[in-house]
């Protein structure tokens, strides 16, 4: 594939919030906008914060800063446990906003959406002109305190690379006439998809600066990567649309889905460990008859925080929080199903199984995966019907809790955690709205 000449045109814009989920919190009160502020999972020194605001990225504090760290930066840094459900909503209403604009083409994450230009949408005066309108747009009628960068450019590979380029509230163009020249100064690990291993790789091969990989050609990109995806990467670089852009390919069947939750203190012990448990399957469940599935398959995975002294003697891990810590998984495997009372059978069969002793009482994390899913529509029914009536137990629970909230009617097991492991939000899926919560 050769790369065409193109004319400087952008097809592409790529919307980055910044600072989104503690932009939504300034949003919310007003009274912490222009102070230094972080959403934290759990109240915590030894968690870490999942956002910064601005004017806390500008002390140093940023996601990824231990808590404790962060107040021994700011003394007067404000810590708020996320509200995951509202910054669903809030992702929901700018993608509406952004809409008011121009299409929305694709979301990546909460935090990201694509727009497709076409036709004379793609001259850079035009181009610019809507991407100001979206951040108007988005000011208007979503709020004050939440502001993007976006970045405009001919492939969406580009477009992300652009949107990060200036923060906050940015707009760049990458033109293909300023292709690869325009991108020479950036580091490897600006460009989407090369991350520290990635980048340890290529020092190893000798890329260790941008202008090294740009004077790569097709051929040496091949050699690489060792893939076609150095093909691509060669063409995306200098500006060629070749259909996916970098873009994550979706598989067409969903293979597992789950929660998983970092304990707050209070729920460090087994029944504090084993109610979230409960509470993190009574999710996965009602999430897989929302989305109408099947599965035959549960795994569960306990993280024991240890202290120095039994790190010192054991393989110990550690953390992204800093804390040392000792694993343990199982999977079990069975009749595909997707009731809860029957998961919670399975559940409870694997949590007998969980090691014993002095270094394994204190759990900290705790994660539920449900694999093997089958649609719903590819599922055999059994010859015999199900006589507890487990089916018709959960469509109840499920009609009541999406009703009244999805805690409403559940098993007494979760409930010494029914108000914890609240709604996460991983960057690259976004929750859906199932009755009057989010999951």
């Amino acid at each position: 594939m050769a790369t065409a000449l193109h004319p400087d045109r952008f097809g592409f814009l790529h919307i980055d919030l910044n600072s989104f989920f503690a932009s939504v919190e300034q949003q919310l009160h007003p009274e912490y906008r222009g102070r230094p502020l972080a959403v934290v999972p759990t109240m915590a020194d030894t968690t870490c914060c999942i956002a910064a605001s601005y004017e806390a990225k500008a002390l140093g504090i940023k996601t990824g800063t231990q808590v404790g760290e962060a107040k021994r930066i700011c003394p007067e840094i404000v810590l708020i446990a996320g509200n995951h459900a509202e910054y669903a909503k809030y992702s929901k209403a700018i993608a509406e906003a952004v809409e008011l604009v121009c299409p929305v083409a694709h979301t990546p994450s909460i935090d990201e959406m694509v727009c497709q230009l076409m036709g004379r949408e793609q001259e850079p005066p035009r181009a610019r002109q809507i991407s100001l309108e979206i951040k108007q747009s988005i000011y208007r009628h979503v709020g004050v305190a939440l502001r993007c960068s976006i970045g405009m450019a001919p492939n969406r590979f580009l477009a992300k690379i652009a949107s990060d380029m200036q923060k906050p509230d940015g707009l760049i163009g990458l033109l293909p006439s300023q292709l690869p020249r325009a991108i020479a100064h950036l580091e490897l690990r600006d460009l989407p998809g090369i991350g520290a291993r990635t980048e340890a790789r290529l020092n190893k091969k000798g890329i260790t600066t941008m202008p090294q990989l740009l004077a790569l050609d097709r051929q040496g990109m091949h050699r690489l990567w060792d893939s076609v995806w150095g093909d691509r990467l060669y063409h995306w670089l200098r500006g060629a649309d070749s259909g996916d852009d970098g873009a994550a390919v979706v598989a067409e069947v969903q293979k597992s889905l789950g929660h998983s939750h970092v304990l707050g203190p209070e729920h460090r012990s087994q029944q504090g460990a084993w109610a979230v448990a409960h509470k993190l399957l009574h999710k996965a469940a009602m999430r897989l008859r929302m989305e109408k599935f099947y599965t035959g398959s549960l795994a569960v995975t306990i993280r024991f925080q240890l202290t120095k002294q039994q790190a010192a003697q054991m393989a110990a891990k550690q953390h992204f929080s800093g804390i040392q810590h000792s694993g343990w998984a199982m999977e079990a495997r069975f009749r595909e199903c997707q009731d809860t009372l029957t998961l919670l059978e399975v559940l409870r069969s694997l949590w007998a199984k969980r090691p014993q002793g002095v270094e394994f009482n204190k759990p900290f994390f705790v994660g539920i995966t449900l694999r093997n899913l089958v649609p719903e529509d590819e599922y055999q029914a059994e010859l015999f019907a199900d006589p507890c009536n487990r089916a018709e137990l959960s469509a109840t629970m499920d009609k009541l809790n999406l009703k009244y909230g999805h805690t409403t009617l559940h098993f007494a097991g979760m409930l010494p955690a029914r108000e914890a492991a609240p709604t996460r939000i991983a960057f690259t899926q976004i929750p859906v709205q199932y009755g009057s919560d989010w999951m």
